[in-house]
């Protein structure tokens, strides 16, 4: 099953336009989108193949931490992370 995580890490300083978009850069092979330009947050959300949440979250996590490293961004603590299955997200769109 296809799942959709949602994940944010919070820091101390904002972040620019450059740093958001080599994050864009390092998530996109993944399915995925960045944000958080001029705020301290930085986030993505990915998509990922998994049997259940549980293992979405253990794939996403160490993704997400390796495309922010390629991004050459500051580790900083993940704040949150959501996971949405590909039917949960279909039929909230309805």
């Amino acid at each position: 099953m296809r799942w959709s995580v949602s994940l944010r890490a919070e820091g101390d300083r904002v972040l620019s336009l450059e740093e958001i978009v080599a994050l864009a850069d390092a998530v996109a092979p993944m399915g995925g989108i960045a944000s958080g330009m001029g705020t301290t947050t930085y986030g993505a959300q990915l998509v990922v193949d998994a049997g259940s949440a549980e293992e979405a979250m253990k794939l996403a996590v160490p993704a997400f931490e390796e495309a922010a490293a390629l991004a050459n961004l500051p580790t900083w603590p993940l704040m949150d992370v959501n996971v949405l299955s590909e039917d949960e997200e279909l039929s909230s769109d309805e």
